[in-house]
């Protein structure tokens, strides 16, 4: 795995087209997978290729956790606060990736999760997520989640890239990232 200070495999696609620094929704259907109820990703504000991510999820009554989670309290649950992490450190990975359509960017770890406040029903979280370690395959990604400047949620998270074909629960430990 390399420091993504120094030259990255990934370096070597590196085109002399611009870089999209901000995505709209439709944009981001693009390149995630992930749908209604399961998108937490709204919009992305900045993005720094291969290095940094900064996204909004906007969250509304209408989510159907909040069903359950809690009836009269309602409260994001936590682990939905670092899914959201995971998915803004997958759509800024998998914007390198020429093949996407026929790769899926797994979750495989979650480390330092800690839960600062809850987020609640009108809340605005800004997901910031900066790379710490980066090959063509795996990932180490810490991510922050602000509500109204304040940290809500932050977590270290491992991912690795598998084709779409590949058997679910079958990724390899990533004990070397």
């Amino acid at each position: 795995m390399t420091d993504t200070n120094q030259t990255t495999e990934v370096a070597a696609t590196e085109t002399s087209v611009p870089a999209k620094t901000a995505m709209e929704i439709g944009d981001i259907f693009a390149i995630l997978p992930h749908r209604y109820p399961f998108l937490l990703i709204d919009r992305v504000i900045e993005l720094v290729r291969m290095k940094s991510i900064v996204a909004l999820k906007n969250v509304t009554i209408t989510e159907p956790f909040f069903q359950g989670h809690f009836p009269g309290k309602p409260i994001m649950p936590g682990v939905l606060i670092v899914e959201a992490i995971a998915q803004a450190g997958g759509l800024l990975l998998l914007t390198e990736v020429p093949n996407r359509e026929e790769m899926l960017m797994v979750f495989t770890g979650i480390e330092k999760a800690r839960f600062r406040r809850p987020v609640v029903p009108g809340d605005q979280l800004r997901i910031e997520v900066v790379v710490r370690a980066w090959r063509m395959t795996a990932a180490r990604l810490e991510g922050k989640a602000y509500v109204d400047g304040k940290v809500a949620a932050e977590a270290t998270v491992t991912c690795r890239l598998v084709p779409r074909a590949m058997s679910a629960g079958i990724a390899e430990s990533e004990e070397n990232l």
